[in-house]
Order: structure tokens, then C-alpha cells, then sequence
């Protein structure tokens, strides 16, 4: 009777283990396997002719690769540090009790629920450099003399799209942090109080302890969504102006869609995912130390 438990559980998880194999382990071995080899479209006679690891050699002094690892990373620690001290005290305001809470936690989660691209389409009308009403509203305020291209130039650029990253993700950070809020016994904040401890004490002896592994886990699945960066960029700025904004996810796309070099463009990608990998180890192995 053992046995057949055993072949009927094999049975079940047969079919989720061929789609997961499907899906997701036999591209990153193709994509990998595409990165050893010189696959240039543009000439299809000359097919797939193998070169080891020639394309990673070529990734080392690529001066514009490193630019956009660096725009990466850039925009990764901006958007991602924004939405954790955003997202903390959204959550933190949601993890009260008020009148209209309910729709103030609706309201809240509204830009996370809209496409990433019909976002992008509407921050490009807000940064308009003749339209935009971030111009208004800032010329308005007296912050500056006139209308900026916040696209168009190289020191508004990334901050621009950090900016337009933060309110369409800092909703899910907050809702990761109110689960975690939701987890701590309100009978340890009413211990405190009885012991005399303010609203500053209760929150760096209460609640940031408690929220440690929390805090991780969303930093974890923010960190890697960021790194990922790819749409948000792409309608946006294209990488542009001068490369500032390009991303590696997206400077892989341009090699392998629009340069139609899949060997060099599966090389980029390979590289992007071995980065988000070894940025995940590193929040699993902390996540993981600080729960013993």
C-alpha cells in the first residue's frame, strides 16, 4: 500500500515537474548554450559556429556592458532603499486602526495593480518636457525657472525612472511589511507601554527586531524584480539619453532582437541571471542567520 501512496504522489507531481523543467530549467541550459556559440542572424549561412567562452572574454572589455551593469545596480539601490522606508511607513499607517482604513488600503495598492507599460506610457505624459504636469507642479512650487526634459538629459534621467519605479512598487513592499506587522503580538506593544516606553522605543525595540526577517524577504523579491529591470526602462527612456538609463536586461534585448546576435545577447543574459543568483544566495544565507 506503501508503495502505490508512493507512485500515486510521483503521478501528481509528475506533470508540475515537466512544466517547471519545460518553463524554466531547459532555457537557462539553451540560453547558456546559445552563449558559447557566434549566432548572427543578419548572416544565417554562416549557422552556429561554436567559440567556447570567446563572448564572456568579449563581456570583460566591454565598456558599454559595464556601463549598464553599473546603471543596474544604480537603479536597483535607489528604488529599492526609496520603497523600503516608503513602504515601511505606509505599512505602518496601514497596521493602524482609522476610520476609512479599508479604502485607504485600496486606494494604496492601486498603481501595483496597473501593467508596468500603461505606467510607463502615463509617467512619460507626467515628465513631458512641454505638457508634463511634473513641470507644472514644480515651476508652480518655484523649485525651477522652467520646463525640464526629465528624459532627455543625462543627470534627470535615472531619477526620473527611479522616481516612476518607486510609485508603481513601493505598494508591494508595503503590503509584504504589513503581513510582518500583522504577525507581532500587539500584547508585547501594550507590555511596553505599561513599562513606560514611547512610540520611538517600541518601534526600535519592537517592531524593527520583529521585522527583520520581513524586511529581508521584501528586499529579497524587490532587489531581484529591480536587477531585472527591463519594461518600465524600455518605454520609457529606451536607455537613453547616451546610455545613462540602459539597463543590462535591456542591453541584452538590443543584442539579441535588435543587433540579432544571439550568441553575444544569450551571453549578456547569462550573466544577469548569474547576478540575480548570487544576490539571492546572499539574502537567503542573512535571512537564513538571522532565524536561528
Amino acid at each position: 500500500m506503501g508503495v502505490a501512496r508512493k507512485k500515486t504522489y510521483y503521478y501528481f507531481i509528475l506533470p508540475s515537474f515537466l512544466t517547471i523543467l519545460l518553463l524554466a530549467v531547459y532555457p537557462v541550459f539553451h540560453c547558456v548554450y546559445l552563449s558559447l556559440h557566434t549566432i548572427d542572424l543578419k548572416l544565417p549561412h554562416v549557422g552556429q559556429v561554436f567559440v567556447g567562452i570567446q563572448n564572456y572574454r568579449y563581456l570583460t572589455g566591454d565598456g558599454r556592458m559595464w556601463r549598464a551593469l553599473s546603471n543596474t545596480f544604480l537603479f536597483t539601490g535607489g528604488s529599492v532603499a526609496l520603497e523600503l522606508l516608503l513602504g515601511l511607513g505606509i505599512a505602518l499607517l496601514m497596521h493602524r486602526r482609522f476610520r476609512g482604513r479599508g479604502l485607504f488600503r485600496a486606494s494604496v495598492l492601486v498603481p501595483w495593480a496597473i501593467p508596468t507599460v500603461v505606467a510607463g506610457m502615463m509617467w512619460a505624459w507626467i515628465y513631458h518636457d512641454q505638457y508634463g504636469v511634473f513641470n507644472y507642479l514644480l515651476t508652480k512650487l518655484g523649485v525651477v525657472d522652467g520646463y525640464i526634459a526629465w528624459l532627455g538629459t543625462t543627470k534627470t534621467a535615472m531619477f526620473s525612472l527611479i522616481l516612476a519605479d518607486v510609485w508603481k512598487t513601493t505598494p508591494f513592499m508595503a503590503l509584504l511589511l504589513l503581513a510582518g506587522l500583522q504577525m507581532i503580538p500587539h500584547e508585547l506593544y501594550e507590555a511596553a507601554k505599561i513599562d513606560g516606553a514611547g512610540c520611538f522605543a517600541r518601534f526600535s525595540r519592537i517592531t524593527l527586531p520583529l521585522l527583520r526577517s520581513t524586511i529581508l524577504v521584501a528586499l529579497l523579491f524587490r532587489t531581484m524584480d529591480a536587477f531585472r529591470i527591463f519594461d518600465l526602462v524600455f518605454v520609457l527612456t529606451h536607455g537613453g539619453p547616451g546610455n545613462s538609463t540602459e539597463t543590462m536586461s535591456l542591453y541584452g534585448y538590443k543584442y539579441l532582437f535588435s543587433y540579432l546576435e544571439f550568441g553575444y545577447g544569450s551571453a549578456l543574459a547569462v550573466v544577469t541571471f548569474l547576478w540575480v543568483g548570487l544576490i539571492s544566495t546572499v539574502y537567503i544565507l542573512v535571512i537564513r542567520r538571522i532565524g536561528r
